[in-house]
């Protein structure tokens, strides 16, 4: 194996591209080469270039043997953007690395990706909060759980630089372990978010040909190459991919420990847990079509050039992982993390066990406390056993947590009238006016003056004339006057 297993961290990306920067420079073999009727010294043709990068790729344990020459391809050029190359008349960034005999060398110095500077939490004196639900500690025992157990599967003493803590959402880990159905594929309440029910379809078809054509379609020469690129299609057009921009450090670190088995297994099981309930339902239905694709022998092959396998990585790896600013070696490393996930794509999306185990047995004590405390008196200056999960503050603290809160919600209320498009003039008038004289103060300073309350209410259209209304309201009714007297 060439070069060192970059484990996980803070900027594992970054360090991942100056490895590779400084194994190509150090190791591409480089020799007097002619063209155009004079020679150049130090120089390597396209080919060599792709050809060495390559092998070198496959042999790190970094990437491994799943490298494809063409994303060797890519990488080059990449590096001829970024001027780690140029071509022999000092050409880069606007020019495009070709495999053929085209000639390119090393500049003087091949510039290396500087890493952030990030100043630790605890030297600025915050450290950025886990989300937690006090009112509810079923989710809490979820929430922070997660990071903990991320801090320890990954070997970190922190995750700062890997995983944004505000950006986690208890309420999605939440749905994601308990909201599931009996293949702990993910349920979803608002079936909008859902894949479309023709996506479906295919996918079904695929994992399950030739017996999965539930829409009794005609078969064809082509038709299961033709489902294949329907379902394609539809995850390529996906605005984000399923891992989402915001998690993409902390699975790029998770590539570090792919070359302990069960240790990435364990890493993928916890991060999968922080994705949006409709992605991680996408990935699993995606992840089990992969899977089932390649190892129905039934199945036509849906490419000529290359297997089924190549095929299913080569189209989804970057509608799983991807970055934001499109990262230098972002096709490596999906294609490295989708392979991993498809060879344990059983276990990789399931909820850790243990953890399963203990918030259940922690809901189960809530529930126990909750039926033998329900029918006892509130005590102020006591703690409930059934609520002791709950933070104690002081009386001061509750008045002004019950004053704001109840303000907060009267003053949505209002709002919601005022912006209530479907309620009539008349309604809305008479609901305002009940308002203001149950809260006087929160109808007060949100119409300070004259002028802000006629600003909701635009003039009245002037009411027509008597015999303008008269004129008005008999048209209707001649139609009717006369197809009764036709009958007559």
């Amino acid at each position: 194996m060439d070069g060192n297993m970059i484990g996980p961290g803070p900027y594992r990306a970054t360090k991942l591209w100056n490895e590779m920067v400084k194994l190509f420079r150090g190791g591409m073999p480089l020799r007097r080469n002619w063209a155009h009727f004079r020679s150049y010294d130090h120089s390597f043709t396209g080919s060599e270039g792709v050809d060495y990068l390559h092998e070198l790729l496959k042999r790190n344990q970094n990437f491994g043997p799943e490298v494809t020459r063409y994303q060797s391809l890519q990488l080059l050029r990449k590096f001829l953007k970024n001027h780690v190359i140029e071509d022999v008349k000092g050409r880069f960034g606007k020019e495009d690395f070709e495999d053929s005999g085209r000639l390119y060398r090393f500049p003087p110095q091949s510039p290396l990706k500087p890493l952030p500077h990030r100043i630790p939490a605890s030297q600025i004196g915050f450290i950025p909060p886990i989300p937690r639900w006090e009112e509810c500690e079923e989710k809490m025992q979820v929430s922070d759980k997660i990071p903990m157990n991320l801090q320890n599967v990954l070997g970190l003493q922190s995750l700062d630089g890997v995983l944004d803590s505000k950006l986690m959402s208890p309420k999605h880990i939440v749905h994601n372990v308990f909201s599931v159905n009996r293949q702990g594929i993910v349920v979803l309440k608002n079936k909008s978010e859902d894949l479309p029910h023709w996506v479906l379809s295919a996918m079904k078809c695929l994992a399950n040909w030739p017996n999965g054509n539930d829409s009794n379609q005609p078969m064809y020469p082509g038709f299961e190459r033709d489902v294949f690129r329907t379902v394609a299609e539809h995850f390529q057009r996906l605005k984000e991919p399923l891992l989402t921009f915001h998690l993409y450090e902390i699975f790029v670190n998770i590539l570090g420990l792919l070359p302990g088995q069960q240790v990435a297994v364990e890493a993928l099981q916890v991060c999968s847990l922080l994705l949006p309930p409709a992605n991680r339902r996408k990935l699993q239905l995606l992840m089990r079509l992969m899977a089932k694709a390649c190892q129905n022998h039934a199945l036509p092959p849906l490419n000529d050039a290359i297997s089924t396998r190549t095929l299913m990585v080569q189209t989804f790896s970057r509608c799983i992982l991807c970055s934001s600013d499109e990262v230098d070696l972002d096709d490596l490393l999906a294609t490295k993390l989708v392979n991993f996930m498809m060879d344990n794509h059983e276990n990789v999306l399931k909820v850790p066990a243990e953890l399963h185990k203990s918030v259940e047995e922690h809901l189960s004590h809530l529930r126990r406390a909750q039926i033998k405390y329900a029918g006892a008196d509130t005590d102020l200056g006591a703690e409930s056993p059934a609520h002791s999960f709950c933070r104690q503050i002081s009386r001061a603290e509750f008045e002004e947590q019950r004053v704001t809160g109840s303000q907060g919600a009267m003053v949505e209320l209002l709002e919601g009238i005022i912006q209530d498009k479907s309620m009539s003039f008349k309604d809305k008038k008479k609901k305002l006016k009940q308002f203001q004289r149950s809260y006087p103060d929160i109808y007060r300073r949100r119409f300070p003056t004259p002028e802000s309350e006629s600003a909701v209410f635009p003039e009245k259209p002037q009411r027509l004339k008597p015999q303008l209304m008269f004129f008005t309201l008999k048209k209707p009714l001649q139609p009717f006057q006369r197809s009764w007297s036709f009958r007559a």
